[in-house]
């Protein structure tokens, strides 16, 4: 919550500097944005290829059977939730953002300097390498190589720590005093609270889908078994983290009638492969900030399929940290939509705000596969 408050105050901060019309302090923040930004671009492939090398390494050391099983059921999950939710966005946004509302635009600033921080590969390279070594990994069963990958994500996790989300406020309040400057914040601000409330709203909706699905399979009540969750949800809100909300997801679960070793296995599994509420939150707020922003227009449906598939392999193993999902969506966002600074930082900025609602949807939905592979794997012993 305390990140939460600082880009709020940063976003204030790079209103009122924007509209100050101070020209050497408009370009001193738009210089830093400029910089971070290449920044994040830079570091982006480094954290697809150790995470989720390091993650797809450790899936492997399962059942295959067990593993395949809820690998797919996720992965189905996710995708579903982002056709779903890009649905909703379309047909919501529109209404948000009618064109003849927007303010004339002004010149946008230029930074006092730019330079070019070339990545070390590019996105489609670093997913490729991932997959390559982190299914190599687990059928080699290379326990050195593992440690390096391992190695690696703990490196990369502590930049995202210690040089990535402390900043994140000054980079917020620059996208925001380039916004001012140009005439477009109050169009923008206005879409903020609605895209939000639909992010939030479409989580809710999909876990009920998630729990009627799992009722029907097992004869429970889905408002029953989504009672017996609450404690985790909850609990998500305040970590903003599936990873460490996995000991109070795991009970809970084990409650609702889910075997122990089932239990045992697809909660710590589904907490990293699992984001259906992070990719229903990064598909509402990017169509939205395509809905608001100039120069961007929402695509189609085939047009975006990719888009939610491609996002459903990157959410594998997304860092443990506050808003992991979003620096690793990044990539795909200024690949596959060419998302610029801009259309970065306002991502950022929505993600984390409801970042704390995305984990609850996560770590709920997690409960609803267990529930789900538990019946499928009792059918398959039978």
């Amino acid at each position: 919550m305390k990140l939460i408050l600082k880009l709020v105050i940063g976003i204030v901060t790079g209103i009122i500097v924007g509209l100050t019309g101070i020209e050497p302090l408009i370009r001193a923040f738009v210089t830093f944005t400029s910089i971070f930004g290449q920044w994040i671009n830079f570091i982006i492939p480094l954290i697809i290829l150790f995470f989720i090398g390091s993650g797809i390494a450790s899936i492997g050391q399962g059942s295959s059977r067990l593993v395949g099983a809820t690998v797919g059921t996720a992965y189905l999950s996710t995708i579903t939730a982002g056709i779903g939710a890009f649905f909703i966005a379309v047909l919501i946004m529109p209404l948000v953002t009618q064109e003849g509302s927007a303010p004339e635009e002004g010149i946008s600033p230029e930074p006092f300097f730019s330079f070019e921080l070339t990545p070390f590969m590019d996105i489609l390279t670093a997913l490729v390498l991932a997959f390559i070594f982190g299914i190599g990994i687990a059928a080699l069963k290379a326990e050195k190589l593992k440690f390096i990958f391992d190695e690696g994500k703990s490196v990369i996790e502590k930049v995202i720590y210690v040089a990535i989300i402390p900043v994140l406020p000054f980079y917020i309040a620059g996208i925001f005093v380039d916004m001012a400057a140009e005439g477009t914040v109050l169009q923008t601000l206005q879409v903020f609270g609605v895209v939000l409330a639909v992010a939030v709203c479409t989580h809710w909706i999909w876990l009920t889908v998630q729990y009627t699905i799992a009722g029907l399979l097992t004869g429970q009540n889905p408002f029953k078994l989504i009672k017996g969750m609450l404690p985790a949800y909850v609990t998500a809100l305040g970590t903003m983290s599936s990873a460490a909300t996995i000991p109070v997801t795991l009970k809970q679960t084990k409650s609702n009638k889910v075997r122990d070793n089932v239990a045992n296995f697809t909660v710590p599994l589904c907490a990293t492969i699992h984001l259906s509420g992070s990719v229903i939150t990064i598909i509402s707020c990017a169509v939205a900030v395509m809905s608001v922003l100039d120069g961007y227009t929402v695509p189609g449906f085939f047009t975006m399929l990719p888009v939610i598939l491609a996002l459903g392999v990157i959410m594998v193993a997304a860092p443990g940290v506050p808003g992991g999902a979003i620096f690793a969506a990044l990539g795909v966002l200024t690949s596959m939509l060419g998302f610029s600074e801009a259309a970065m930082g306002m991502m950022i900025a929505l993600y984390f705000a409801q970042d704390s609602f995305g984990t609850g949807a996560n770590v709920t939905g997690d409960g609803a596969i267990a529930v789900i592979i538990d019946k499928l794997s009792a059918k398959q012993s039978a």
